[in-house]
């Protein structure tokens, strides 16, 4: 009998923002997850902008975020390994270290269209489940579209059910929908350099531990108008 299936949801969170929980949360709850555990990029291959703040800040960041969250916690894997942070590496590290365990890891839809340009982005779903979940006013239709044009590349077949199409080794990719919320990183950044409010955008206990850290804040986002 195959044991449960934990979520794996990777980004750079800087900062990690209520709509990152909330998604986790939907995605959890659509599929059943035991778990979700947070994985920040140490090193994002595809963000080396100055505006990225410390892994050590970020990390505590997500740890704020899910806290008193049953069955959410933050991984530091990626902290460990040298070079840049590619989430195929990840996912292999953690299959490797953890043996018996299923994985199912957890992307937004801008991220599934971006995959041909990862390494190995397209061969994700060989390693782990995949759940999609909708963001930036994309929906299945788009979902469907990536798919059926990259089926051959990842080894995918539709199925009875267009949000859940099969992949090699019985793992699944599947859409989850999840309710919009219009919240970014770029602009909780941009609203910090402004001198405007980002309560309610992140959650309180975020709040406070960015508050703590003002010249962490200062030297990768820069200094507000007001300041």
């Amino acid at each position: 009998m195959p044991g449960p299936l934990i979520g794996i949801f990777g980004g750079t969170f800087n900062p990690v923002h209520i709509a990152h929980v909330r998604a986790a949360i939907e995605v959890a709850e659509a599929l059943g997850l035991a778990g979700v555990e947070f994985v920040p990029s140490a090193r994002p291959p595809h963000k080396t902008g100055a505006e990225l703040l410390d892994f050590s800040l970020r990390l505590a960041l997500c740890r704020a975020a899910v806290s008193g969250l049953t069955g959410f916690s933050v991984n530091a894997l990626e902290a460990e390994r040298p070079g840049p942070s590619y989430t195929c590496d990840t996912l292999a590290e953690l299959i490797a270290s953890r043996p018996g365990q299923r994985f199912c890891f957890i992307m937004g839809m801008g991220d599934l269209l971006c995959l041909p340009s990862w390494k190995n982005g397209l061969g994700l779903g060989r390693l782990a489940h995949l759940a999609i979940h909708s963001r930036e006013g994309q929906g299945i239709e788009a979902f469907r579209a990536f798919l059926t044009a990259n089926a051959q590349a990842m080894g995918a077949s539709p199925t009875s059910d267009p949000a859940v199409w099969a992949l090699p080794a019985g793992h699944l990719i599947q859409y989850v929908p999840i309710p919009r919320l219009d919240i970014s990183a770029s602009d909780i950044r941009e609203r910090w350099r402004g001198g405007r409010r980002i309560d309610g955008l992140v959650g309180q206990s975020v709040l406070a531990e960015l508050l703590t850290h003002a010249d962490a804040l200062l030297a990768g986002w820069g200094r507000p108008k007001s300041a």
